[in-house]
């Protein structure tokens, strides 16, 4: 069961009166609903009446959610639902479980009319009603509150009920007629919905083959089943037209999504709100006028994606805890995920190319570009191929060879502007072998990648080739013309190191042919002086300028212990009369 809301419920009592009022637009999957109902409340093992007891209680506990009791314990007054309670999705489930609780009782009175004839009758009655309520159902259904997913179910649920009633009434074509159509209809909802979903209504429509090979049996001129078909065929017009719109709304709404040639569910409302915004997330960047909001517009979608990933690794958590939860699910799910990280590496790459152009632009004005600068875009090029590299460790893609072997290419490609800045780096530090072997290196990737990669990328490596060229003629006379600036110092260094005893360049190396002569400059003899500090001298002066503290006599402090006198004396001396 999913609840799609369009807008919102209604206008605030402030808002002003000439603003439209948004209809809130439900949709009910009729047959899952009653599908799960079954099978867990009885009919997994044809316990009719316990599915039966069901569908009563939940009836009553969804007229008492809705204030739509019948009367109270002594009087009855009737409620049917109608256009004006359908303010809450809810409401079209009480006839419905009517309906169900109908045919219920009708398919339990066929296992009991085998020992009493008598009970075909009642079944007949109750497959009646069971047939009126969902022609209520319908009528609901109808209101431009519903979606054209909820009014096909209906429309295939009122033939299905009909067809049953016919069949049992022996009324061999009109009830072939009405199965037919629910069959149809059944179809076309298996043809545009997802491959989990769609699975479900392919059992359906193979459940009514049976029915429908008996009723031409009964028929028996095959001439007048293909009339009847024909005629069938001609009436569905309408639901043609309402099938068109169930795909469109499908379509807007992004239930699925279709990937590397497989489609997969979207049920998340998380998901599938990131997955619309990153359809429309180009032109939404097409409309920023600076680098600067071009990035933030990114860190906010990359954020968004992370928390959609987190909504999907919670939802595989939640099918591994259930008890007999689906392998295509799980694995739905997986395949969803793997979709969702292929889209947070590509908008991190697509990031890091604007930090980039960002980061060359700002020194590009200044007209040439710093050693710290560089470095900083060699690492953006770096979480950039690694980016790629996780890409290619995607679960789910190791034997996709097309998908590996595109992602080698880029690899290649975004290495080359690499090693490009890596030479430039080194260019700043003089190290012109080490630059022209990386050009060289860069020169390698272009040639195998660039023939392969789309038009913006091929139009950037086209032009790398041709920055590469000037700069290979650049570092080669830069190189040329160190040499000999390098020669030219080593001749004056040489000279001046010539000049020198051994003693004093013995840090220094330099072949001097004059130590192994007769006359070898090795030491100055006598050496030079040199000054050195001597002896300081420090006077006792600072006694001149010491002032002594000044004693006076001072009045010696009474003990009051000895206030005594020759009282105390005595006292102390003979050990009596004392404080114990």
């Amino acid at each position: 069961m999913s609840n799609q809301i369009v807008g919102n419920e209604s206008n605030k009592e402030n808002a002003p009166e000439n603003e439209e009022k948004k209809i809130p637009i439900f949709s009910i999957e009729i047959l899952k609903i009653i599908k799960e109902a079954q099978q867990q409340h009885g009919l997994r093992h044809n316990d009719y009446q316990r599915y039966r007891g069901y569908c009563t209680r939940r009836i009553r506990r969804l007229r008492k959610v809705m204030h739509l009791q019948q009367g109270d314990r002594r009087h009855f007054r009737k409620k049917n639902v109608t256009e004006t309670n359908l303010t809450d999705e809810r409401a079209v489930y009480i006839p419905l479980m009517l309906a169900e609780r109908a045919w219920s009782y009708a398919m339990q009175l066929r296992v009991e009319a085998n020992t009493e004839p008598r009970k075909k009758f009642h079944l007949v009655s109750r497959l009646r009603k069971a047939a009126s309520y969902a022609i209520q159902l319908q009528k609901l259904c109808e209101s431009e509150k519903f979606d054209a997913r909820t009014q096909l179910e209906t429309q295939a649920y009122v033939a299905w009920c009909e067809g049953m009633l016919q069949f049992e009434l022996q009324e061999w074509k009109p009830a072939i007629e009405n199965l037919k159509k629910a069959q149809m209809i059944y179809e076309k909802l298996a043809s545009a919905l997802n491959e989990e979903d769609a699975i479900l209504y392919r059992n359906r429509y193979e459940e009514l083959e049976p029915s429908l090979r008996f009723c031409a049996y009964n028929i028996g001129n095959e001439t007048d089943v293909n009339q009847l078909l024909h005629l069938r065929n001609q009436a569905q017009g309408d639901l043609l037209v309402t099938l068109d719109t169930l795909m469109a709304q499908t379509r807007d709404s992004l239930s699925e999504v279709t990937w590397r040639n497989r489609t997969v569910p979207v049920k998340n409302s998380r998901v599938r709100t990131f997955l619309l915004a990153n359809r429309d997330f180009n032109s939404l960047l097409d409309k920023c006028t600076t680098l600067a909001e071009k990035s933030d517009s990114l860190e906010q979608h990359l954020m968004d994606c992370k928390d959609a990933m987190l909504a999907i690794r919670d939802d595989i958590k939640t099918e591994q805890k259930m008890d007999g939860s689906s392998t295509s699910s799980a694995s739905s799910l997986q395949y969803l995920h793997t979709y969702l990280s292929f889209i947070r590496l590509e908008r991190s790459i697509q990031r890091n190319l604007l930090l980039i152009e960002s980061a060359l632009e700002n020194d590009g004005k200044q007209g040439t570009i710093g050693s710290k600068k560089l470095q900083d875009v060699t690492r953006l090029y770096e979480i950039l191929i690694q980016n790629i590299l996780e890409e290619q460790q995607l679960p789910g893609l190791e034997d996709d060879s097309d998908f590996q072997e595109k992602l080698t290419i880029k690899a290649k490609a975004y290495k080359a502007f690499r090693c490009y800045y890596i030479g430039q780096s080194l260019s700043t530090l003089h190290r012109w072998r080490d630059t022209m072997a990386m050009y060289e290196r860069a020169l390698l990737h272009i040639s195998s990648a660039i023939n392969q990669v789309d038009d913006d990328l091929k139009t950037r490596l086209s032009n790398l080739v041709n920055t590469i060229e000037s700069s290979k003629y650049c570092a080669h006379a830069q190189s040329v013309l160190e040499q000999d600036n390098e020669e030219e110092l080593d001749s004056l260094k040489n000279a001046k190191l010539q000049k020198m005893p051994l003693t004093k360049r013995l840090d220094e190396y330099y072949e001097d042919s004059s130590i192994l002569g007769k006359d070898p400059n090795v030491i100055k003899v006598p050496p030079e002086m040199e000054e050195i500090p001597c002896k300081p001298l420090f006077f006792d002066v600072a006694l001149n300028f010491v002032k002594l503290p000044v004693f006076k006599k001072q009045q010696p402090v009474s003990d009051p212990a000895n206030k005594e006198g020759i009282s105390g004396f005595v006292k102390g001396l003979w050990g009596w009369g004392g404080k114990k």
